[in-house]
């Protein structure tokens, strides 16, 4: 067989959480990949420091790459970022790593190939094979200053890539960017396939077909947004066609552990994932959007068709500006105990003539019907829709004001028709530069647009069903970093009026309240 696998698990999948893998699954990662028909194995990043966490394995300290060389006959691949990396800083880079990786990938967009060739020239004198991963291959695939400047990489580059960045190539346009690459350049092509259409495989097979030696692919297609071609179904089908000799019992112990790790971060194609490949969007965003804070997909597709369309927003709203004054707010959030601890809450409210009530999510609003507290009702995303399910489809049942973020907003603008002339965006976010368009951040904000000076909230439980999914943890670091920043600028300490379990709510039972 011709073609040559490099397994990119570690790499790629380090996108999902950040590069921190266990030691024992990258132990019985390379056990996996020794006893596989793997060529080279992508065991992460060397890179500069950057200002975020990233894992073990997007720095690859060398002392790890000692470690794996040291228990492993594969040929071991890091990869460099382009727009991370001065040509300065590849000595710092890759001069201990001499003899301990056989190949440096370079990461880039084509519009700085020549900046990519220049890093090309001096890490091939260092001694390394390098491969040149040329992103977003949509946008390039009809531009002939790429394929030209290209030329100047004969010699020099071992492989050069076809990075379907966006999971939206078809078989038609692997075959055609193929034959326009062959005509420039005599460079091994490789092909790195992302699954947002689940045509990963048959364009890699199409990629083989055309001539392609260097395929990419990924244990459970773990792999940065909708994932990529998965190494075991890649290998599976080698099987089949072309006789290739796979130990399925080694293959299906390293799937397992991986199909693990993907109960927790769910990568894999849906949706939005599906709209942005077709339409040639980031994934960054999508994959922002999908695992780390909840919207739902409508939410998703109406933002993606806004960038698609160079829309920033569908609707601009009258600007909440509220001729009425509180002095305290009751924040409902979308807990368990909101709903649970109701009448007590209700009981609560009828003692206060100057309260008002913010729901935060629209979720636990039914139980909350009959107060008769001014009502304001947070919209973000497609949270108008669940409004209309609380208050039926028509929502005459609905008492109150909605509020949206400030224009324009990111998800877009979903308002039911019936609440339109009660609907009204905030002019600013002005407690805290975290986030603008989340449902605390919105709640607290009105809040502050309201005049209150005491902030209560209910159904802020901080999850206290057991343990939490990695979106949940996300989202309870955000909140209780939201709660940090609002009393640092307002001064107000935010009390619960239910059991929470975050760290920057004052819990006073309302049952304390109400004796």
């Amino acid at each position: 067989m011709n073609i040559k696998i490099l397994d990119c698990t570690i790499r790629d999948g380090g996108y999902y959480n950040e590069w921190d893998f266990s030691q024992s699954l990258i132990n019985s990662y390379l056990e996996a990949v020794e006893r596989l028909p793997v060529d080279y194995f992508e065991i992460g990043y060397r890179s500069i420091l950057q200002s975020s966490y990233h894992g073990k394995y997007f720095y690859s300290p060398v002392f790890e790459l000692e470690r794996i060389q040291s228990i492993t006959s594969k040929k071991m691949v890091i990869m460099i970022n382009l727009k991370d990396t001065r040509e300065s800083d590849l000595e710092s880079l890759l001069g201990l790593c001499k003899r301990l990786i056989t190949m440096v990938r370079i990461a880039f967009d084509p519009t700085q190939l020549q900046k990519a060739i220049s890093l090309a020239l001096t890490i091939k004198s260092m001694g390394f094979e390098v491969g040149f991963n040329m992103m977003y291959m949509t946008n390039w695939k009809n531009d002939s200053k790429v394929y030209k400047q290209l030329q100047e990489a004969n010699g020099v580059v071992d492989y050069i890539y076809m990075v379907d960045s966006y999971g939206g190539v078809f078989p038609k346009d692997i075959a055609e960017t193929m034959s326009i690459l062959k005509q420039n350049t005599n460079i091994p092509i490789g092909f790195h396939g992302h699954n947002n259409l689940e045509l990963a495989l048959v364009n890699t097979l199409t990629a083989i077909e055309h001539g392609a030696i260097l395929i990419d692919s990924t244990f459970t297609g773990m792999g940065r947004g909708a994932g990529n071609l998965k190494t075991e179904l890649l290998l599976t089908v080698l099987n089949h066609q072309k006789n290739l000799d796979v130990d399925f019992n080694v293959l299906g112990a390293v799937v397992y552990q991986f199909s693990e790790l993907q109960k927790k971060y769910g990568w894999g194609t849906s949706l939005p994932y599906m709209f942005s490949g077709v339409n040639s969007l980031p994934q960054k965003d999508v994959m922002e959007w999908v695992t780390k804070r909840y919207y739902s997909f409508n939410s998703i597709i109406r933002t993606l068709q806004n960038k698609k369309n160079a829309i920033a927003d569908n609707q601009q709203l009258q600007t909440f500006s509220p001729q009425q004054q509180f002095r305290k707010a009751v924040i409902v959030g979308g807990g368990p105990n909101a709903s649970l601890h109701a009448s007590s809450v209700l009981e609560y409210l009828g003692l206060r003539k100057d309260i008002c009530l913010i729901h935060a999510s629209s979720k636990n609003a039914g139980f909350y019907h009959s107060a008769f507290q001014s009502a304001f009702f947070c919209l973000v995303g497609n949270e108008g829709h669940r409004l209309e399910n609380v208050f039926n489809q028509e929502l005459n049942d609905f008492i109150g004001q909605c509020i949206l973020p400030p224009y324009p907003r990111k998800m877009g603008t979903y308002v039911p028709t019936a609440v339109k002339n009660r609907s009204y965006e905030l002019p600013d976010i002005i407690f805290t530069k975290l986030i603008n368009d989340s449902h605390t951040v919105l709640a607290l904000q009105t809040a502050i647009q309201l005049g209150a000076i005491e902030v209560e909230l209910v159904g802020y439980d901080g999850y206290q069903e057991g343990v939490i999914s990695q979106i949940e943890k996300s989202l309870y670091d955000e909140n209780d970093l939201i709660f940090a920043d609002f009393k640092k600028y307002t001064g107000i300490q935010l009390k619960s009026l239910t059991n929470t379990n975050y760290k920057n709510l004052l819990i006073e039972p309302v049952f304390s309240k109400i004796q």
